[in-house]
């Protein structure tokens, strides 16, 4: 009797274990294998780092053949033959059969095809309800939720590769034993005679655990902060597999208010919370058993820049559209957007519609704040100007529109096909306007600031602000999510002319930046309490600095002339030595991210405090710069702590001055004019600029619509004229 069990219990583990396939070769087979690892994060259930790691050696190996493919088996639920006449036959892999109560899990599926056909693998189940014919004794036992994960990095098709592997999602609504019937087939037809390509799995689900979390700031209120939630094995909870607003699938972290709860299978777990760059990061170990939890985080603030009236804001946020929120195709409801602005604690948000789900989204337009905002955290739709036909000029942030719908146009077809019209119509009604992601299509050779290298203007940047500067309608370019050199230099040129357009910074979630909302920040001084409007005019008038939130330039003044105020200039009646202040303060983690810092510049992330980082310190340096220039720099302790900081200069002839941690934070400048003459600081700069506009109007003519390019032409020229204008006013 003894001896029948142990071979039957031998019969069954040889069963599960899956063929190696010898004839396939390496590298495909290895670049397959860094698909699916890049699959399992993206879905919340990375590999063990230790099988990342020999994975990654395997695929240099001299034979990694089999070596991948049995570290990759471990966790296959089943093993998919497609036989030479793309017949289907399946057995049980190797990975346990466990799934979790209202909750996903991921599995490895290894398809060896013998047929070398490339169809979709199919996957069905009556348990489901999604297998044709099932009758009713299994339909009356649906529990689970089945479905391939094929989105990027893996596609829908197989690649007719010898032996490959994809990726099974499992949701179980149940706790506790379940079988459950799983039929895979690569389109009809192809099922193996005798119910080969089904497969009858007993599951066990863990039973979920409620979880009530209390989330107190530090003042002892409830707020609403980010969780990240991984148990030992490093799966991210709530699974990241299919979830729904106000979670997002692309993100390892969930908001959540006080007093909310979620659900957890019984387990160990790592708790990393903190809301926004201005908190520290913050992490605990966490126990959960059969029976409900309660348990309190409470937060910690490193700086509070709203105290000392620096108000944070996001001017690039999206409520649809890029590949985050193709489904549901409207995207996602006001409610969703306000709890990551809360969040993170996103002081203002603007959340702007696009071209995709224009339509729909178009009607939370309400010229005025959302009913959602608060006190502290406001909510206001506005708009971009971005998959219209004026996009390939360079794509615009509308901000504190009273009117969202340009002059004659019903739909998005009919708007200007270039920027310039747009920007004389948004000003008309007060609007602040600028550029969004500005380094799109400025891209440099070189990390230098500034630089005479004359960029491609292929993008959809900032590359038709050449032109609006001399038109006085461009308010600001933006900054912080594109690489900061072919942002600044732009910008840097046209200061250095005399231009006066300033910088903002923003994050174009979930497009560039899907990690959070408000990843770059405008801190705009406000001239009283929080307001949309009073925010916005401040991105105009300059009195705002931008920041990655780890980094802070307070209260920067010359001789007591304030950055924003009184446009933001010092008139002296000739050169005299000023004296520069402010009040900096950063944070850095105690350990180097070499991972961050080493990264090459046009690599997100583009603008990061740990790219600063000085050596093995925890110092950055504040430089001071003039025309463009670093003339000066100091270098600070990056801890937290807030400190003064002063530099003498002597000004010699009319400048713009700044202060910058770069690529963490940069200040607006202030103008410092000398015997009344105006800012003519490099023929460089203006010979820079003359032949811009050149090669803006080389790549963004030909696509301007026939009956508009007179007008456009004509504005370009004038552009040009004004260049050549100032250029011959410089000595």
């Amino acid at each position: 009797m003894i001896m029948a069990m142990v071979t039957a219990l031998a019969t069954a583990l040889v069963a599960q274990e899956l063929p190696i396939v010898d004839s396939v070769e390496q590298q495909p087979l290895a670049a397959d294998a860094k698909r699916v690892m890049d699959a399992l994060e993206i879905a919340g259930e990375p590999l063990p780092a230790k099988e990342v790691e020999e994975l990654n050696r395997l695929a240099s190996a001299s034979n990694g053949v089999a070596g991948i493919q049995k570290i990759l088996d471990r966790h296959c639920l089943v093993g998919v033959e497609i036989n030479p006449e793309s017949r289907v036959r399946v057995q049980e892999g190797p990975a346990k059969p466990d799934l979790v109560e209202h909750g996903w899990r991921s599995f490895l599926v290894k398809v060896q095809n013998q047929a070398g056909i490339t169809p979709v693998l199919g996957v069905d189940s009556p348990n489901a309800g999604t297998l044709a014919g099932s009758n009713e004794f299994l339909v009356g036992r649906r529990f689970l939720d089945v479905q391939m994960f094929d989105k990027q990095p893996l596609k829908p098709r197989l690649s007719g590769l010898e032996v490959e592997y994809r990726v099974l999602q499992l949701y179980s609504r149940d706790a506790g034993k379940r079988e459950a019937k799983l039929a895979f087939s690569v389109g009809q037809g192809t099922q193996d005679l005798g119910f080969r390509s089904e497969i009858d799995i007993l599951f066990m689900a863990q039973p979920a655990t409620q979880v009530k979390l209390r989330v107190l700031d530090g003042d002892n209120q409830g707020t609403t902060a980010s969780f990240t939630i991984r148990d030992d094995e490093g799966r991210v909870y709530p699974s990241q597999a299919k979830r729904l607003a106000p979670d997002f699938a692309f993100q390892q972290q969930i908001y959540r208010q006080d007093g909310e709860s979620l659900s957890l299978p019984p387990g160990n777990y790592n708790i990393e919370y903190t809301r926004g760059p201005e908190y520290r990061r913050k992490s605990r170990r966490v126990q959960v058993g059969n029976h409900p939890l309660e348990l309190t985080f409470r937060l910690e603030r490193w700086i509070d820049p709203a105290k000392l009236g620096w108000y944070s804001g996001d001017h690039h946020v999206h409520a649809a559209g890029c590949a985050h929120y193709e489904k549901p195709t409207e995207g996602v409801y006001p409610a969703d957007m306000m709890r990551h602005i809360l969040g993170e604690d996103l002081k203002v948000g603007s959340v702007l519609s696009w071209g995709p789900s224009w339509y729909f989204q178009k009607t939370f337009f309400e010229a005025k704040d959302n009913a959602l905002s608060t006190k502290s955290n406001l909510m206001h739709y506005d708009v971009e100007v971005s998959g219209f036909p004026s996009s390939h000029t360079g794509h615009i942030v509308l901000l504190n529109l009273s009117q969202q719908d340009y002059p004659g146009a019903k739909r998005i077809e009919e708007w200007p096909s270039w920027g310039i019209p747009v920007f004389r119509w948004a000003k008309k009604q007060g609007a602040v306007a600028g550029f969004a992601h500005s380094g799109w299509g400025l891209a440099l050779q070189e990390e230098k600031l500034p630089t005479n290298e004359i960029p491609p203007f292929d993008g959809i940047g900032a590359n038709e602000f050449i032109v609006g500067v001399t038109q006085n309608l461009v308010d600001f370019i933006s900054t912080v999510d594109t690489p900061y050199a072919s942002e600044l230099n732009i910008w840097y040129h046209t200061l250095n002319v005399g231009y006066r357009a300033r910088i903002s910074g923003e994050t174009d979630f979930p497009c560039i930046y899907g990690e959070r909302v408000g990843l770059g920040r405008s801190y705009v001084r406000q001239k009283g309490p929080l307001g949309y409007a009073d925010w916005t005019e401040g991105i105009r008038e300059g009195r705002n600095y931008v920041s990655d939130g780890k980094s802070h330039l307070l209260d920067f003044q010359i001789d007591h002339v304030e950055m924003g105020a009184n446009g933001s200039e010092l008139k002296l009646d000739a050169a005299k030595q000023v004296h520069v202040s402010a009040n900096i303060a950063a944070l850095l983690n105690e350990t180097p991210d070499d991972a961050v810092r080493k990264r090459p510049y046009d690599q997100k992330p583009y603008w990061d405090l740990e790219r600063a980082r000085l050596g093995e310190t925890n110092e950055v340096p504040v430089e001071l710069v003039v025309n463009g220039e670093p003339v000066a720099r100091k270098n600070i302790v990056a801890d937290g702590v807030t400190r003064p900081i002063s530099f003498d200069l002597k000004i010699d002839r009319s400048s713009w001055v700044a202060l910058r941690i770069l690529p963490s934070s940069h200040t607006n400048p202030i103008w410092v004019i000398v015997g009344g003459k105006p800012v003519r600081a490099s023929r460089q700069s203006a010979e820079w600029c003359v032949r811009s506009v050149d090669q803006c109007w080389k790549m963004k003519g030909p696509k301007i619509r026939f009956e508009e390019q007179g007008e456009a032409k004509r504005t370009y020229d004038i552009a040009r004229e004004e260049y050549r204008r100032r250029l011959a006013e410089m000595q």
